[in-house]
């Protein structure tokens, strides 16, 4: 499948976090335009980017360095890319596509049919393996999980404050329905669903 090298990602900006944390909020409506590489590539690091080479730590904290959680987008209106469902890689900073086409009608009928889902230009969607953090940690690993996708979600809307790209975290959603949309792994479970916009406001 098709593979996208990810334009680098920032490492300062001109808002700062406290800013960023004064402005957060949840936003459902979304400017029909739509969002650029570079725009994609900054949230996609936020998520689950290196922050550090050596280490390979990443920009959200995980339990014992396991790092459960995967990054998937629902594409259909960036520039130059092709609507589909990307995975993202953290080690190379790329976007894979698992999925050919706009899939945001097959979220939106297993997530309530909330209208953010099908009026956003990008949405992500953050999983889980569970079972990467449950061999060192047991039956406590979900709650941990559980800890780092929050991390990961928060990252995100602070992120898209600093790009003036609104979400919101949706979490009600048929999970079984969601795993067939992204047609993901035995093993592998949604915790999130991102829609990604520019703010209309």
């Amino acid at each position: 499948m098709e593979t996208i090298t990810l334009p680098q990602p920032a490492l300062t900006g001109d808002v700062s976090i406290e800013e960023t944390l004064q402005q957060r909020r949840s936003i459902r409506e979304y400017k029909d335009v739509p969002l650029s590489l570079q725009e994609v590539a900054q949230l996609a690091w936020a998520a689950q980017g290196i922050s550090d080479e050596a280490s390979g730590f990443r920009t959200a904290p995980s339990a014992g360095a396991t790092f459960p959680t995967e990054v998937y987008l629902l594409i259909t209106d960036v520039e130059d890319v092709a609507d589909g469902v990307y995975r993202y890689n953290y080690d190379d900073h790329s976007l894979e596509k698992t999925i050919d086409g706009d899939r945001r009608r097959e979220l939106y009928d297993v997530a309530l049919r909330q209208p953010s889902i099908t009026d956003a230009p990008v949405v992500m969607v953050i999983t889980a393996v569970v079972a990467r953090t449950e061999q060192r940690y047991g039956e406590r690993a979900l709650r941990y999980v559980y800890m780092e996708a929050g991390h990961v979600a928060q990252n995100v809307y602070l992120q898209g404050v600093a790009l003036d790209i609104g979400t919101v975290v949706v979490g009600a959603f048929d999970d079984h329905g969601v795993a067939d949309v992204l047609q993901l792994d035995d093993g592998e479970h949604p915790l999130y669903i991102m829609p990604l916009g520019k703010k209309n406001y």
